[in-house]
This record gives structure tokens, C-alpha cells and sequence, in this order.
């Protein structure tokens, strides 16, 4: 230790960064430098969405569990929409066989806009017994579901055995990914994106639910309910943004400025050079899937792509590791707001 310690202090911690592994590099990231974040309790910033008697709240009223059992998944929604904002909370997944569960916590808008939505994505991906959990992000704008913009990757740590922050960052210039206090994946905003990118007020949901169809294995490995009930855990809830009525757009934007000032000038909102350098590397290590780099799908690459060559040499035309790592075709999806039994389906 006395060693690192000399390092540590001869040098910048970007270049420190590089004389250790990567599992240490996220460790140390992720704990070194916590955000300094405001948690509100449940009841003060969210309500009830689905799933009668399957949202639990924890005793001292910070958090909630979120069930699924043969019967109903569950899910809570925030009470306002928000023009940006900062979106976090710490999660504790479902162990042992979780397959065909999705987990996710997302903004959206759908209930307002059924036809030109906007939505960001954090999906956690089940798996069979003794298999890590994966996820995904995503992001559409203005109904732009015929362009999906995922990214799948593998976690460094076991996501069942404790919590671990995770958050989205949206402003008007770009969208930041978290997990703990590492951003995994930005999207600056291109002109020619257009309405891609989100524009209109978004509420933030967590549900968990059956998505038996496409979330293991391209829909092989289905949930098995005799492992009810399933239990996703969420604490520590941060909502930082301006509520904002979705229909009364050109009144907000001044009234929400303040509030977007203070969220651009946060520890979240840029990506330090440290940080960078982890985010670089968690990328070279665990992510799997990248649409930036699926040719088959996107013969030209989105406009917000940035094509690094050492990175696209690791990828098939697929967009997928050439290497390890799995991507399958996805059917509809089943409705993330909708009960197991539910037979709606919805394109995501």
C-alpha cells in the first residue's frame, strides 16, 4: 500500500488510473467521489402505478420493493413531469433464477404523447440460476421507436448482493448514464438528430415485470413463477428537475431556467477526465452490444455516433462482440405498465 499511496501522490488520478485493473479503477471511482445528492422520500415525490398489494414501502418511508408474482408485476411513477432533469436511485435486484424478469427505470412521457413519446432507458435483464444479471440503455425521441439507440452490457459486480446507484442525467445538450458514480455511456446532442433526441416533459417510472418473450436468451428462458415472488428494491430516491406541464410547453422554459442552471452546474453533469477514462474502459470491457456499430441495422451510423476504430475492430457488423457476448432480435415487447397475465403488447 505504501506504494500506490507514493503513486497516488505523484500522480494525476487519471494516469493513476491506468496502473490498475479495471474492476479496481470502477471501485475506486465509484466510491471515492459521491455525488452530492438530495433524497426525498417516497411518498413525497412518487405514487403508485400497478400491481395492487406488490409495492411494499419500506418502514421508514425512503423506499419501496417492488414484487412480481404469478399474478401482477408492479411499478411507481413520479407525481410530476419534468422538464430535465437528474434521475437516481440506489437498486437491489432479484436473485438466483430471475429469467424473463425485466427490471427498469426509465423517464417517459407515453400516457401524454401515445404517438410521439419520448423515453430514456436503464432495462435490467434477467438470467438463469448461477448467470449475472445484464441491462441495457436506451434512448427515443418523438416517437422514434423504428430507431432504436441500445447498448448492452455486463456489470463488474454482483447487482443481487447489495445496492448500487444508478441514474440518468438529461439536459438539453446531453444525456448521461450512471452506474454508482460511473458513467457508462453519453449522448451529446447532434443538430441532426432532430426530434430524436427527448424534448417534452418526462415522468420517471421503475417497474418490474414479465418479459418472458425477449429478455433472456431472445425470449427462450421464460420466468418461472415457482421462484415467486420476485423482489427489486429501491431506496435513496433523488428527483432533481423542474416539474413542467407537457401541454403548456412555452411557459415552463423560462420558469425551469434556474432549475437548469443549477442541474448543468452539479459534480453529474460533466464527465471529468478521470471519469472519462473509466468510462472508456468500462466500455472496452463490458459492453457487449452497440448500435453505433451495427451495420446491418444502420448501414450509416446515427448522426450522435462516435465511430472509434479501436472499438468498432472488436465488433462484428451486428453490433455485437465478436467475441462473447449475445444479441438477439427482440419481438414486441410486453407493456412494462401491465400485470404477468396482461396479454397487451406495445412497441418500446
Amino acid at each position: 500500500m505504501d506504494g500506490l499511496r507514493y503513486f497516488h501522490d505523484k500522480l494525476p488520478l487519471v494516469s493513476f488510473l491506468v496502473l490498475l485493473p479495471l474492476t479496481t479503477t470502477l471501485s475506486i471511482l465509484a466510491n471515492a467521489a459521491p455525488f452530492n445528492l438530495t433524497t426525498i422520500p417516497f411518498d413525497e415525490g412518487y405514487n403508485h402505478l400497478f400491481g395492487d398489494g406488490n409495492l411494499v414501502r419500506s418502514p421508514d418511508g425512503k423506499g419501496v420493493r417492488l414484487l412480481l408474482d404469478q399474478y401482477t408485476g408492479s411499478g411507481f411513477i413520479s407525481s410530476s413531469l419534468y422538464d430535465h432533469g437528474f434521475f437516481s436511485a440506489k437498486i437491489k435486484l432479484p436473485s438466483d433464477y430471475t429469467a424473463g424478469i425485466c427490471v427498469a427505470f426509465y423517464t417517459s412521457n407515453a400516457d401524454v404523447f401515445e404517438k410521439s413519446h419520448d423515453e430514456l432507458d436503464i432495462e435490467f435483464l434477467g438470467n438463469r440460476e448461477r448467470k449475472p444479471w445484464r441491462f441495457q440503455t436506451n434512448l427515443y425521441g418523438n416517437g422514434s421507436t423504428s430507431r432504436g439507440r441500445e447498448e448492452r452490457y455486463r456489470l463488474w459486480f454482483d447487482p443481487t448482493k447489495d445496492f448500487h446507484r444508478y441514474s440518468i442525467l438529461w439536459t438539453p445538450n446531453n444525456i448521461i448514464f450512471y452506474v454508482d458514480e460511473v458513467p457508462i455511456r453519453e449522448v451529446v446532442r447532434k443538430e441532426a438528430m432532430g426530434g430524436d433526441y427527448p424534448s417534452k416533459p418526462m415522468s420517471l417510472y421503475a417497474t418490474i415485470w414479465d418479459a418472458s418473450n425477449w429478455a433472456t436468451d431472445g425470449g427462450k428462458a421464460k420466468v418461472n413463477y415457482k421462484f415467486a415472488p420476485f423482489v427489486a428494491e429501491f431506496k435513496d430516491l433523488v428527483l432533481e428537475g423542474c416539474p413542467a406541464d407537457p401541454i403548456e410547453q412555452f411557459p415552463f422554459a423560462e420558469f425551469c431556467a434556474e432549475k437548469l442552471a443549477y442541474l448543468t452546474s452539479q459534480d453529474y453533469s460533466t464527465i471529468s477526465h478521470a471519469r472519462r477514462a473509466a468510462m472508456r474502459r468500462f466500455r472496452q470491457r463490458y459492453m457487449y452490444y452497440s448500435y453505433c456499430y451495427d451495420s446491418l441495422r444502420y448501414p450509416i451510423p446515427m448522426p450522435e455516433c462516435e465511430i472509434i476504430p479501436a472499438e468498432k475492430a472488436r465488433f462484428k457488423d451486428t453490433g455485437r462482440l465478436k467475441f462473447g457476448g449475445s444479441h438477439k432480435k427482440q419481438p414486441k415487447r410486453r407493456s412494462r405498465n401491465q400485470g404477468a397475465a396482461s396479454d397487451n403488447q406495445v412497441d418500446m
